[in-house]
Formats: structure tokens, sequence, C-alpha cells
């Protein structure tokens, strides 16, 4: 039987959606993938509106009854990733992870980078085995808050990505290029402020159901476009894919 919170109740986060396999969230992992309700930007790039807007609508789920999933299939699922939604807004979020770190799992952690008080001292505590974090566009205030839907203060991610970037755990960096948001110039600029990071992944946009409804009607990058601005970053960042 798997370790448990005293009181057996989810405290201090809102279990929202699990995936009980994933190839893909975690690359070189097997892992379990779960979602916590709730975000503090409004990327108009998101498609995961319910989840972002409005998660009281979504049924929460019992973490004890998602550790029984993973520790029958132990052996063959390495961890599990907390994506939301951003997890970083959630108070329990140590107490979540310990649960699995003492469950025998890896924890791979899903941000925005908005919450970097919270990040540091995840990697201080030895919380997380690994962190994906989205950066949403060139560090200035205005563009930035431009992708981020809100007004965001670029010192914050600065930080977040310092710390990240400087923990000496694997990371990953992944940027959603929009049309309308992420050009060449865009593109350089970020290449050039994460000059030597290990991982920076640039993805293609997805309109269907975007959180703004005018971007429903862009078309996005063709691949060759993507592959493109992914050449023109290899000079700062030849780990770019």
């Amino acid at each position: 039987m798997h370790k448990s919170l005293p009181s057996r109740e989810n405290g201090g986060f809102e279990i929202k959606g699990f995936i009980e396999t994933s190839f893909l969230d975690w690359p070189g992992y097997v892992s379990s993938v779960l979602f916590l309700g709730g975000c503090n930007l409004r990327c108009p790039f998101c498609h995961n509106h319910t989840l972002v807007l409005n998660p009281m609508e979504l049924p929460s789920l019992k973490l004890d009854e998602i550790l029984d999933h993973m520790n029958r299939f132990k052996g063959w699922i390495d961890g599990i990733t907390i994506t939301g939604g951003e997890p970083t807004l959630h108070a329990g979020l140590p107490r979540l992870i310990s649960e699995f770190k003492d469950n025998g799992f890896l924890v791979k952690l899903d941000t925005n980078g908005t919450k970097p008080e919270v990040i540091e001292g995840l990697i201080k505590a030895r919380l997380v085995d690994a962190i994906s974090m989205d950066l949403k566009g060139p560090l200035d205030a205005a563009r930035y808050s431009r992708c981020a839907g809100v007004e965001m203060d670029v010192d914050v991610i600065e930080r977040s990505l310092d710390l990240i970037t400087g923990s000496g755990i694997p990371y990953e960096l992944r940027t959603t290029v929009v049309p309308t948001l992420h050009g060449e110039d865009e593109i350089l600029n970020m290449a050039k402020r994460l000059k030597g990071c290990r991982a920076w992944r640039l993805q293609n946009f997805r309109a269907q159901d975007a959180l703004a409804p005018p971007l429903r009607q862009v078309k996005p990058y063709s691949p060759e476009r993507i592959e493109y601005f992914r050449n023109l970053s290899r000079n700062w960042v030849p780990s770019v894919q």
C-alpha cells in the first residue's frame, strides 16, 4: 500500500485531470500526467480554456486513487508530470509533490515561471527532478504581456529563467510560435537571451479552440517556417528543437 497524507484528502491543491500514461510529456521517460486547475495568465493561444478559466466546472480527482493506479504500474511508469493551468499557484504543491516522491516516483514540473519563489523552494528542497518552463515571448514588458494576455513584470520571468537554467537539474524551455505574435525579430531576440541554454523547444501554434476567437482563424506557420526559425536560433542555442 502506498504512503499517503494523514487525512487522505487533497489539501491546498485541486486535481482536475489525469492521464495514465504519456510518452511525450517527459521525453525519455514514461510518465503519468496530472493537471491542476487555474492560471494567472490569459495567453490568447491557450487551448485549455476550462482548466484555466473555469476549473471549478471540472470534477476534482482523488489523489489516493491516482497513487493506487500508479503504484500498480510501478516499474513501468517512471514518474509524474505536474502541469496545469499553473501548478505553482497551489499552496499545497510541495505537499502534493512529496506524495509522489515518497511513493518512489520522479517528478517533473511544468510552469509558466511567474512564481520564482515557489520554483526556488522546490529546487532547494530537491522535490523536482526536471522542469519545463513556457517562455511566452521576448523579455520586454510590452511584447511579453501581449503574448501572456495580461500585464507582465518580466523581471519575474528573468528570475525564474536564471533559477531553472542554473539549478543543475534537467530542464526544457518551450515557446509556442504564433504568426501574429512571433516573427523573425521575436525569435532572434529570444535566442540571443537564451544563448547557451541546454534545451529550447519551438512548438507550432494550434488554431483550433484558441482562447482568443480571432486566433482560431489564423493559419499556423508551415513546418518549413518553424524549422527556419530553429536554424536561425542555432547560432545562440545549438540544441534548439
